[in-house]
């Protein structure tokens, strides 16, 4: 079964988030460090809510996956404190991670 992890970016008033970097330069270096290991990649921006007043709760949720806990660990353990490390490079939010066991 796989896994996916999801890195939504809250949408925090004032906060700041450089697109340009986090597309050019973070996600090369998620897909870098992850290579043949990571079966699919998406990053997603939060443009609306079904209330036109209210606006996204997430700037950004970026969506991978995996082929198992094990494989996202050696992955995590080899290159986290890398990738984690860049995020002050783009933005001055903390990200919500949340790892999840596909059921269908």
């Amino acid at each position: 079964m796989t896994i996916t992890v999801t890195v939504p970016y809250p949408n925090t008033p004032g906060s700041k988030f450089d697109m340009d970097y986090y597309l050019d330069t973070h996600l090369e270096l998620v897909g870098k460090c992850w290579g043949e290991k990571l079966i699919s990649a998406q990053a997603i921006k939060g443009i609306a809510t079904p209330d036109p007043s209210t606006p996204p709760p997430y700037q950004v949720v970026a969506i991978l996956q995996v082929e198992s806990l094990d494989v996202l660990n050696d992955v995590l353990n080899e290159h986290g404190a890398e990738i984690l490390g860049d995020i002050p490079n783009f933005t001055d939010v903390e990200p919500v991670i949340q790892i999840s066991e596909n059921l269908g």
